[in-house]
C-alpha cells in the first residue's frame, strides 16, 4: 500500500536528519501542520527573485503537477524562470507521486533506480528524500526562481504573512536569524540579486532552516491531497470508491481492451508496472529514442544541444567512464498517474522529457512504429512528422531501447484503447 506515513522530519543543527513527533493532528485542511506548511512554501511566488514565480507555476495540481501553460506546452514546453527570458531545457517533470521515488542507487545488475528529476540529479542523499533534494534546486537556479542565496528563501518564508501554519509553528525558533540592517533591508539585497552578510551562527541556522523548507514541501507533495488515488482506475479496481462515499465505477469495454493491451502486446508494463494502487512507474531510466524538441529554446539557442540525461549527470558527479557512457540519453521513466489530468480536454499537454510530443496518441504511436516509419529528413516537430508518416532520429543515438519498443505492432484500434486506459488514471474521478 502506497499510503503516506505522517512522518515530520527535522534537521538537526549539526545537519543531520532526525525524526521528531511534530503535531499530526489533522486541521480543517486535511493536511498535518508540515504538510499545510509546505503548501503555503509550494504556491508562494515570494520565493523567487522577482516575486513572480512559485512551485507550483510548473507544477500545476490541475495539469497533473506538470506545466500548465496550453501555448507553452504546443511548444517548446520549457517555461520561463523569474528572470524574463531565462529559459531551462527540460519540460517540468510531474510533481504528483514523485515523493514515492526512492534515493538514487544502483541494483546489483547495474540498473540505476530512484532519484528526482528527469536526469536523477535530486537523489535524495542529502535529506533522505529526493523529493526533498528536488524542491531545494528551483529555488537557487537562475533560469528558475532565480534567489541568489538560501537565506533570501529563508527570510522571504520566515517573514511570510499569509501561511495558516509559519515556519515557527513546526520547529519553533528556526527563524530567529539576525538579518543584516533588519529584514527589510536584508530583502532588498535579496530583490537585487545579492548574497546576505550573515554572522556564522545565523548563517547555520539558515541553511538548516533552508532544508527544514524542502522537507515541508516535501511532505506536502506526499500528502493525500497530492497522491490522491482517486481516479477511476483506482476506484474501480480499489477500495477507494467505498471510502469516499462513492459508486464504484467499472472501466467501459475499450477502457479494458486498453488495460489489457497496456500489460500484455504494448508491454507498456515493463516500465510502468500496474495493479492496484500501482505508481506506473519502476523509477528507472530509458532512452526511448525520443526526438530532440526544435522549439526547445535550448535547441533554438544552440542546435547542436543534446540533453544526455543520467549520462550527462553522472558524468558531471565525476563517475567513471564505465558507469555514466552507459546512461546517456536516459531519463526517468515517469509515473503515468495523472497522465491526462488538465482542466479541459482540448487544453495541450507536452509529453517526454523534452515535451517533443503533444497528445498520448502521438506518444502511443511514436511507441509503436518508431522502428517502423522512416526517418525524417530534418528536425520535425511532431505534428510535422505525423503528417509525413515518419520520425526524425533520436536526440541521443546512444543506448537507444530497442528491445522494448519501437515496433508493438498494434493496430490503430489497438493504440486508441490504450489512450483510453491512460485517461482512467486521472485523479478526481466523480468529482
Amino acid at each position: 500500500m502506497w499510503r503516506r506515513a505522517r512522518l515530520a522530519l527535522l534537521v538537526g543543527g549539526s545537519g543531520g536528519l532526525l525524526a521528531v513527533s511534530v503535531a499530526t493532528a489533522l486541521g480543517g485542511s486535511g493536511l498535518t501542520p508540515i504538510e499545510q506548511l509546505g503548501r503555503s512554501l509550494f504556491f508562494d511566488q515570494r520565493l523567487s527573485l522577482n516575486e513572480n514565480q512559485s512551485c507550483a507555476s510548473c507544477h500545476d495540481p490541475a495539469w497533473g503537477g506538470t506545466g500548465p501553460d496550453a501555448a507553452i506546452n504546443a511548444g517548446g514546453a520549457v517555461y520561463e524562470g523569474s528572470v524574463p527570458g531565462a529559459f531551462g531545457d527540460r519540460k517540468p517533470p510531474s510533481s504528483t507521486y514523485a515523493t514515492l521515488s526512492p534515493i538514487l542507487h544502483q541494483e546489483k545488475d547495474g540498473t540505476w533506480v530512484g532519484g528526482n528529476f528527469w536526469d536523477g540529479r535530486a537523489t535524495g542523499e542529502k535529506l533522505g528524500n529526493p523529493a526533498a533534494d528536488q524542491a531545494q534546486g528551483p529555488f537557487l537556479n537562475p533560469k528558475e526562481q532565480a534567489l541568489a542565496d538560501s537565506a533570501c528563501v529563508v527570510l522571504r518564508a520566515c517573514t511570510a504573512e499569509s501561511y495558516p501554519i509559519n515556519l515557527d509553528d513546526v520547529w519553533s525558533g528556526t527563524c530567529d536569524i539576525a538579518w543584516p540592517g533588519g529584514a527589510e533591508a536584508a530583502d532588498t539585497t535579496c530583490r537585487a540579486g545579492g548574497e546576505l552578510a550573515l554572522a556564522a551562527g545565523d548563517r547555520d541556522r539558515v541553511e538548516m532552516t533552508y532544508d527544514r523548507i524542502a522537507l515541508a514541501i516535501a511532505a506536502y507533495e506526499g500528502s493525500d491531497e497530492v497522491n490522491a488515488f482517486t481516479s477511476k482506475y483506482d476506484l474501480a479496481f480499489g477500495a477507494r470508491a467505498k471510502d469516499l462515499g462513492l459508486d464504484k465505477p467499472k472501466l467501459n469495454t475499450e477502457e479494458m481492451r486498453g488495460h489489457a493491451l497496456f500489460r500484455g502486446k504494448g508491454g507498456c508494463a515493463a516500465c510502468h508496472p500496474a495493479g492496484k494502487e500501482a505508481l506506473f512507474t519502476d523509477f528507472t531510466f530509458d532512452n526511448l529514442g525520443v526526438p530532440s524538441n526544435p522549439e526547445n529554446p535550448a535547441v533554438m539557442t544552440d542546435p547542436s544541444f543534446v540533453d544526455l540525461g543520467l549520462g550527462g549527470f553522472l558524468e558531471r558527479a565525476g563517475y567513471d567512464e564505465d558507469a555514466w557512457e552507459q546512461e546517456l540519453g536516459k531519463q526517468k521513466v515517469p509515473s503515468l498517474r495523472n497522465v491526462d489530468l488538465r482542466p479541459a480536454p482540448g487544453e495541450v499537454k507536452a509529453y517526454s522529457h523534452n515535451g517533443y510530443f503533444k497528445s498520448l496518441e502521438g506518444i502511443v504511436h511514436f511507441y509503436n512504429t518508431r522502428d517502423v516509419l522512416a526517418v525524417c529528413p530534418g528536425p520535425y516537430t511532431e505534428a510535422e512528422a505525423l503528417a509525413a508518416d515518419c520520425w526524425p532520429a533520436p536526440e541521443v543515438a546512444d543506448n537507444v531501447n530497442r528491445d522494448e519498443l519501437g515496433n508493438l505492432g498494434l493496430t490503430p484500434g489497438e493504440e486508441a484503447a490504450i489512450v483510453a486506459f491512460l485517461r482512467t488514471l486521472s485523479d478526481g474521478y466523480g468529482r
